[in-house]
């Protein structure tokens, strides 16, 4: 073989080990070992002119997608429009087994939370594991009328 051939192997097989290593770098970056996640949540929202409240149903679920690790929830607390806590939804830590799901309400007839309600959920795993889902699923009827929708949460900050 000619020392360019050699050389155009070389490159090539370098990139392909470069462009692995990124790869590999940046699946590592998307595990945790815990989180601070902030959830928007509605306890009711506004309709027509007259901005007439809406009541909703706010259920916060918490999904394990790790199908070998369990995580654990330490801290679940429910907060109105104004940030004041309304509610410490968790006193004890609470494990969550590989694709195990938890939920929370919130019931209709609960309008405290407001149209800027939220949630703060701590989380935590022993090893690197993919971070759960967290969402706020708000449902509400009234007469003939419906609504749903979803909130996802966003972490604010890493625990450790």
């Amino acid at each position: 073989m000619s020392q360019k051939i050699i050389i155009r192997i070389s490159i090539t097989l370098f990139l392909i080990f470069a462009a692995k290593m990124v790869i590999v770098a940046s699946e590592n970056e998307l595990l945790s070992v815990g989180q601070m996640l902030y959830v928007p949540a509605y306890s009711h929202i506004y309709i027509g002119n007259k901005e007439r409240p809406f009541l909703l149903t706010i259920t916060l679920s918490i999904r394990n997608i790790n199908e070998q690790n369990n995580i654990e929830i330490t801290q679940v607390d429910y907060f109105e429009s104004q940030g004041h806590l309304l509610k410490k939804m968790v006193r004890k830590s609470v494990i969550i087994k590989p694709l195990e799901s938890i939920r929370y309400v919130i019931p209709e007839n609960d309008s405290s939370g407001g149209s800027g309600a939220n949630f703060i959920v701590k989380w935590k795993s022993n090893r690197k594991v993919n971070p759960p889902i967290v969402e706020s699923i708000m449902i509400g009827t009234m007469s003939q009328q419906g609504i749903s929708f979803t909130s996802r949460g966003k972490e604010i900050q890493i625990v450790k």
